[in-house]
């Protein structure tokens, strides 16, 4: 949902020109699926792009009200708002996977993000690449907070309106040592601010309409062993909650059912799916049939007049309904220069802990999915969805401690089922995708290490927290503390299965 919105209120005819809008892409959306109209995809040529959500902080760790100013003094088209005040983004330009791309990618980024922070110090923000602020709390949740763009105050007023009730954040926490009681959140707000601490990876894969279902089952396969091996969200408004608290956090931060709503089993926005898919035309149509629009805009493009005139049409409409509705791998349309082309979008990952983690989590993911995906025997075809469900709850929850369930593996520890089956996969799909062996070595030998030391972003961070309080510092302090540790950490950018505290 990126497109830039006007303030606005919307009309009940504004909702039914938009459904009809939205199925009249689909129409033109089964035509060009049936017709050939994509650009063609060569594999020894595909390209990764990347999104990094960031969070702005103070010298003392506290979120700062600062995007304008620090976007305005970095000054580059690669960085951009986000939700929150306290949040930036920025997207890395496409670029091969093959070869030394990912090396290359690694270094272009760490600049990328040296040169951000120091600008951004200028306006007293500083970048902190990190799952969940720790410095957060429900003070931080109030309009004020809220990004200047239209857009976003907009998104949030619509899911309230739909929702027609304050959101409840309520989850309860993984206990910090066997020692402590378990924390418990439970707190009430009247904004989606919460989403705003929620600040991901986002890798994007462009893929062939024909094989866009097996890369988006291989996908979802997986994601419960990628949350797992990166976990990095530990903390959120102050109590130790789940490993990857983001997960749920941005499942009940944009929820536009009531209880009676959920009660009736209805879809939530933020979806994981139910079931294996055979096209992409499957997600597609099933965000039309489930979601009420939240932004519905219309365009003056009509689709199938710009198929006539041989141009790919915008479906800006299509495009609009499909980001609000947050699928964890995300299917996404995209129009430039006169062609059409599909994307992967996998949003499981957290941001952080360093730039080299984050580089190795997408050389895992581009291996295992394209390697599965392309698997003589589908993975899909040997596990239910449900269990792929499960296993990124699991995750979630537990991280690196947590059990999976794999095929002809059973119940199996993420680390593993990582170092006896799928890192072995992982370097075929890098071999096929054409990256250079020492590249490959260098990004999987970082995941391996995690494995072998069972030691990730969430790990460390609550192993600093809970060290801290037992030398008598309160959770406030502590968590001030292992954020001022972690952010040397970070900016050393050495990967996190190395880190003492």
């Amino acid at each position: 949902m990126g497109d830039s919105i006007d303030a606005r209120t919307f009309t009940r005819q504004d909702r039914t020109e938009f459904r009809a809008k939205t199925e009249r892409c689909l129409d033109a959306l089964t035509s060009m699926l049936a017709d050939g109209r994509f650009a063609p995809v060569d594999a020894p040529d595909s390209q990764l792009g990347m999104e990094i959500e960031l969070n702005l902080v103070d010298e003392h760790g506290a979120p700062t009200r600062g995007n304008e100013a620090a976007l305005a003094a970095i000054a580059s088209p690669a960085f951009q708002t986000e939700l929150a005040r306290f949040n930036v983004e920025v997207n890395v330009a496409p670029r091969p996977i093959g070869h030394g791309s990912l090396r290359e990618l690694e270094d272009v980024l760490r600049g990328a993000l040296d040169v951000a922070d120091e600008r951004a110090k200028s306006t007293g923000s500083s970048l902190a690449m990190i799952g969940m602020l720790p410095t957060i709390d429900e003070t931080h949740f109030t309009e004020r907070w809220f990004s200047a763009d239209p857009r976003y105050s907009l998104l949030g007023q619509q899911v309230l309106s739909a929702r027609g009730e304050d959101i409840e954040l309520q989850l309860d926490g993984v206990a910090l040592s066997d020692d402590q009681p378990a924390d418990r959140l439970d707190i009430v707000c009247d904004t989606i601010l919460p989403e705003g601490t929620c600040t991901s990876v986002q890798l994007h894969l462009q893929v062939a309409p024909e094989s866009f279902a097996s890369y988006w089952n291989a996908a979802q396969a997986i994601a419960g062993v990628q949350v797992a091996l990166a976990a990095n969200s530990p903390f959120f408004a102050g109590r130790a909650l789940w490993h990857e608290t983001r997960i749920p956090m941005f499942e009940q931060a944009t929820d536009t059912r009531p209880q009676e709503l959920k009660n009736q089993g209805v879809r939530p926005r933020v979806w994981f799916g139910e079931r294996w898919v055979t096209s992409i035309f499957d997600l597609f149509e099933e965000n039309s049939r489930y979601f009420p629009a939240l932004l519905p805009v219309t365009s003056d493009e009509d689709p199938f007049e710009a198929l006539r005139e041989g141009r790919a049409p915008e479906l800006a409409e299509l495009r609009m309904h499909n980001g609000t509705v947050y699928r964890w791998n995300r299917p996404i349309y995209d129009a430039g220069d006169g062609t059409a082309h599909l994307r992967l979008e996998n949003r499981v990952l957290p941001a952080g802990p360093s730039v080299v983690d984050v580089v190795a989590d997408a050389a895992f993911y581009y291996g295992l999915v394209r390697s599965l995906a392309e698997a003589d025997r589908p993975i899909w075809s040997q596990m239910t969805f449900d269990a792929a469900a499960e296993n990124l709850q699991a995750a979630a929850r537990d991280g690196i401690d947590s059990r999976l369930y794999w095929p002809e593996a059973g119940w199996i520890s993420p680390g593993e089922l990582v170092l006896r089956r799928l890192l072995p996969a992982a370097a075929e799909g890098l071999d096929a995708f054409g990256v250079d062996p020492e590249v490959r070595d260098r990004y999987l030998g970082i995941i391996e290490q995690r494995c072998v030391t069972g030691r990730n972003g969430a790990v460390w961070q609550r192993e600093n927290v809970a060290a801290r309080e037992r030398a008598g510092a309160s959770r406030s302090e502590a968590l001030h503390g292992m954020l001022a540790d972690y952010l040397e950490r970070m900016q050393a950018g050495e990967p996190v299965h190395t880190w003492t505290h």
